[in-house]
């Protein structure tokens, strides 16, 4: 049959036949669609661009519903769906396809979940199914942009695409750059496909970035006098801990450094959070 699954193509509506119509590719190999995807007004004789499928009496099908991923073609897959076979992905008609367990992490704790998104392909197997093929680190760095240094200290929606032990490789959306956050610039590592908002560290001569998942300096500071907070709010208001504790003290009860500890303390004082007295540290109100 010259008609196979997973392509684009064009043909001529030649029959109705009850509740599907018959497009033909006018050398004799026909497919049925269903009535309902019928645009109103279409005629028999009329030529209709259409995706072709295999459905589930293993034949072909047509649909008017061109995917925005075919084959050789790739673009990012929405997680609809996990299972034991693997993600089962959105590409933008009316069959869902499988990206298989095999192409995920060995690691189930980084497969993708509902609402990520995949930078993938489609591949059709022997029998004509079709399946998501994930990009290959080759094919990123062929479809990639190359990013100005306007983006250095900026952040950037990114999902991650490849996962090593090393660190995280990520592409921008919408710019398409290429993003890699090493080990040290992430407290947790990122999913397959999940987004997360990434802060340029490094521009590279050939466009690719380095990135970090790590708060800025400003925003450290912030967490660290949350952190004095809340030991404050759960230890009825006060603590015999002030800027004179000893380093030794303060890493043991709040894994900071003194340094760390003193610029919170300053900081919740600015903030009329905390005073000082006698020893102790304790909350305003």
């Amino acid at each position: 049959m010259a008609l196979h699954p997973g392509v684009k193509t064009t043909l001529k509506v030649k029959d109705r036949s009850t509740s599907q119509w018959i497009l033909t590719d006018g050398s004799g190999d026909e497919v049925m669609m269903n009535e309902s995807e019928i645009e109103e007004g279409q005629e028999i004789g009329e030529e209709i661009e259409v995706f072709l499928y295999r459905n589930r009496q293993g034949g072909i099908s047509a649909t008017p519903m061109i995917p925005h991923i075919l084959p050789s073609q790739y673009g990012w897959a929405k997680v609809l769906k996990v299972s034991r076979e693997g993600a089962i992905v959105d590409i933008g008609t009316t069959r869902e396809v499988y990206v298989l367990a095999a192409d995920l992490p060995q690691i189930k704790e980084l497969w993708p979940q509902a609402g990520d998104h995949l930078f993938m392909t489609l591949r059709t197997d022997r029998l004509g199914d079709l399946y998501g093929r994930l990009a290959t680190e080759e094919k990123v760095l062929e479809l990639i942009e190359p990013a100005p240094e306007s983006v250095f200290n900026k952040d950037l929606k990114a999902r991650a695409y490849r996962l090593l032990p090393v660190g995280t490789f990520m592409i921008s959306v919408p710019e398409m750059y290429r993003i890699f956050v090493h080990e040290t610039e992430r407290k947790e590592e990122p999913r397959l496909g999940e987004e997360k908002t990434v802060r340029v560290i490094d521009v590279k001569e050939d466009g690719t970035l380095n990135g970090s998942l790590l708060p800025r300096k400003q925003e450290r500071l912030s967490e660290d006098a949350e952190t004095i907070m809340r030991f404050l709010e759960e230890s009825g208001g006060q603590m015999p801990f002030t800027d004179k504790s000893t380093p030794d003290e303060i890493q043991e009860m709040f894994g900071m450094s003194k340094a760390a500890f003193k610029r919170a303390l300053g900081t919740l004082y600015k903030n009329r959070k905390i005073v000082q007295e006698e020893g102790w540290t304790k909350l305003t109100t």
